[in-house]
């Protein structure tokens, strides 16, 4: 798995999990996995930008050189979220900036699946040498 690979499926994977979390299928608070509008829009973004960085003519030549330095970030920004997830359980809704609600455990441990899984994307991705202008 490298880097654009990540992008893809993981973009693929976070804009089918928003789209489906406006569909109200995981609502319910008091089931094992939980999404609120705030979490739904978030992963409907993040999907939506990484699969546009990837397809996008124009847009995947200029970001091409960097997939290796997103899938970074996005890895230390999942972790983060798994953490404070973590740290804020049992905290009143929504727990995470006024925007979002992080308190379901299966909420964080898929965070800390996805950022491990994106450090790592990230590290097996071969650094590619910046393009002459």
């Amino acid at each position: 798995m490298n880097s654009r690979m990540f992008l893809t499926v993981g973009g693929a994977v976070l804009l089918l999990l928003g789209i489906v979390g406006y569909l109200n299928v995981f609502s319910d608070t008091s089931s094992g996995f939980y999404l609120d509008n705030g979490e739904n829009l978030a992963h409907t973004v993040l999907g939506a930008v990484a699969l546009a960085a990837v397809f996008v003519p124009g847009l995947n030549t200029a970001f091409a050189p960097y997939y290796k330095w997103i899938v970074y970030l996005v890895g230390i920004i999942a972790l983060f979220f798994a953490a404070y997830g973590f740290l804020n359980a049992g905290a009143a809704s929504p727990n995470t900036f006024g925007v979002a609600n992080l308190e379901n455990p299966a909420d964080n441990l898929l965070h800390l699946v996805v950022g491990v899984w994106a450090i790592l994307a990230a590290y097996m991705t071969k650094s590619e040498p910046m393009m002459a202008s």
